[in-house]
């Protein structure tokens, strides 16, 4: 996104992210938690789970602090990941501001299982994906403070308020309250809640909008802002069942 074009979605008590568009891509929208058009463009289209959830790695269990701010700079995590999906893999690089007490390998673990999972962005049967150390990326995930989180959101002109994520030109920042604490409805579940968060911002990184509910009792679209509210939709944070269908709903307005 140019800074300029963005919005804002206040989700009342639970927390939210902000989308930053760029100018070419689709209207601005708001998210649950979201990331920028990346050098390529694919073509268009993430809550609490019932359904199977990611592993739960090390650090979901950890009880680390919650510093407000940090220096901005950020640990890499080494290595990288075998490609998930089929075509061209999008490239994505996992970083951890420094003054967090959560490991960076872990934390890209999470992301790399995350996107891998065969309920997730892969089963759209053209995105790929695969984790990088250095070298050219279309995307970076950035596990940060709240206010590391909204200077770089500030600026792109986005206010997130020392609660919410973003999504910023070609970074995701996922602030470490939401990664640590999640909402209330995923409280008790923050290993799902995390898979929402980049199942929700990489899907906006994809070209896919908000949706609402289907209908009361069914899967709540990971494109939905369930932040928001439910809405009758029972706790989902998958894009795809798994039968490998499309999870989703009436485009949100």
């Amino acid at each position: 996104m140019r800074v300029g074009l963005a919005a804002l979605t206040v989700l009342g008590a639970v927390g939210c992210t902000v989308v930053a568009w760029p100018r070419s891509g689709p209207p601005p929208r708001s998210s649950d938690n979201s990331l920028s058009e990346p050098t390529r463009r694919p073509s268009p289209n993430p809550t609490p789970s019932s359904t199977p959830r990611p592993e739960t790695s090390p650090s979901a269990s950890k009880s680390p602090a919650l510093p407000r701010q940090g220096p901005g700079t950020y640990v890499t995590a080494p290595g990288g990941s075998a490609r998930v999906g089929k075509g061209t893999p999008f490239r994505y690089r996992v970083e951890v501001e420094k003054n967090i007490d959560l490991s960076a390998t872990e934390t890209a673990e999470a992301v790399d299982r995350i996107l891998g999972d065969p309920r997730g962005w892969t089963a759209d049967g053209h995105s790929a994906f695969q984790r990088v150390a250095d070298g050219p990326t279309d995307f970076v995930v950035r596990l940060a403070t709240p206010a590391t989180v909204d200077a770089v959101c500030g600026q792109s002109g986005l206010d997130t308020g020392g609660k919410y994520n973003c999504s910023a030109n070609d970074q995701v920042m996922v602030n470490l309250d939401r990664w640590v604490l999640a909402t209330p409805v995923y409280a008790k579940d923050v290993t799902a809640y995390r898979a929402l968060i980049i199942n929700h911002e990489v899907g906006h990184f994809l070209h896919h909008g908000h949706v609402t509910c289907p209908g009361k009792g069914k899967p709540a679209p990971a494109m939905m802002q369930q932040i928001k509210g439910m809405h009758g939709c029972v706790p989902n944070v998958w894009p795809y069942d798994a039968e490998g269908r499309l999870i989703t709903g009436p485009a949100a307005p």
